[in-house]
């Protein structure tokens, strides 16, 4: 059997593909023959005429085959980048996106401007809480972050999810940054039961189990949008997409929560989809009268992120 090359092998990826109704049909075929040699995308494009072993080219087949029925790259690979990091991705969570980097980015400015925070003449964690984790990706790369500034030990992180599986997954990247002490994994429905206590100990006042910072990328699709995603959404886990009838109903409970959940001068960082900025403004005014509700933009220009905090 001839060895076959890089090159050709793109090719053929690409038109089955492209046949298949992938409309990144090049680089899904780079990806994926990357990950089935052992190396990045840079490679594969700088040496087209490399032979490709059969076993690599078996592998770079399966994952074409997978591919062709509309499952996404990420959970292919079993990872994606993002904030600069490796996360393995699998079924139990939302693959992180891009434009969710513009949260963690809030994130870490809202922290640094926190550090120290100062209660009765002493110091104490900034208490962070990241609601509806899934893979762990904002909670784990904002505190990797925060180890590179040095104050991971100046800040409290707690990662809340209503799946087990996901938190599953969530404990497993945080291991793999080497952040898996630094963080408080909680099972419950948004913040249901969520505290510090067990990081700051016992005995604390009400104002000292609230939190500085609340985050949160929770589902925020119509359901009636849910059918007209692309394909590779429908391998994602439906409760990490659905946000009922108008996009905004588990985002809306967040929201009920947020007066007992964070402190007197706390934000909370929520992304929104990107039409819906004038709708989260008038939802934040229902809910939480008096408040204040802004949006953030992401790379793009659009809605993205609502930073909400009381007057």
């Amino acid at each position: 059997m001839p060895i076959e090359t890089t090159d050709q092998l793109l090719r053929e990826g690409v038109e089955r593909l492209r046949d298949a109704g992938s409309e990144t049909a090049r680089l899904d075929a780079e990806l994926l023959l990357g990950d089935a040699i052992g190396v990045g995308r840079t490679v594969i494009l700088a040496h087209p005429e490399a032979p490709v072993g059969v076993d690599a080219a078996a592998r770079y087949r399966a994952g074409l085959a997978r591919r062709a029925t509309g499952e996404p790259v990420a959970y292919i690979r079993g990872m994606k980048e993002f904030f600069g990091l490796a996360f393995s991705v699998d079924r139990r969570a939302l693959i992180p996106r891009p434009e969710t980097e513009r949260l963690v980015e809030l994130a870490e400015s809202e922290v640094r401007r926190r550090l120290p925070v100062v209660r009765g003449g002493a110091d104490r964690p900034t208490r962070v809480v990241d609601v509806g984790t899934g893979s762990g990706a904002v909670v784990v790369a904002l505190a990797v972050a925060l180890r590179r500034l040095g104050a991971i030990d100046r800040v409290a992180l707690v990662a809340t999810d209503v799946s087990d599986d996901a938190l599953d997954l969530a404990r497993e990247n945080a291991v793999a940054h080497a952040v898996a002490d630094a963080i408080a994994f909680e099972l419950g429905d948004l913040l249901a039961g969520s505290s510090v206590a067990t990081q700051a100990g016992p005995g604390l006042a009400t104002d000292d189990r609230r939190f500085d910072v609340v985050l949160a990328n929770l589902p925020y699709v119509r359901h009636d949008a849910l059918p007209g995603l692309p394909i590779a959404a429908s391998f994602e886990p439906p409760i990490a997409l659905d946000g009922g009838r108008d996009g905004l109903a588990v985002i809306e409970r967040l929201l009920g929560e947020l007066p007992a959940a964070l402190t007197e001068d706390g934000v909370a960082l929520l992304e929104i989809g990107a039409d819906q900025g004038e709708a989260i403004v008038d939802r934040c005014a229902s809910v939480l009268r008096g408040w204040r509700c802004t949006v953030e933009t992401d790379l793009a220009g659009l809605p993205r992120i609502a930073r909400i905090a009381r007057t």
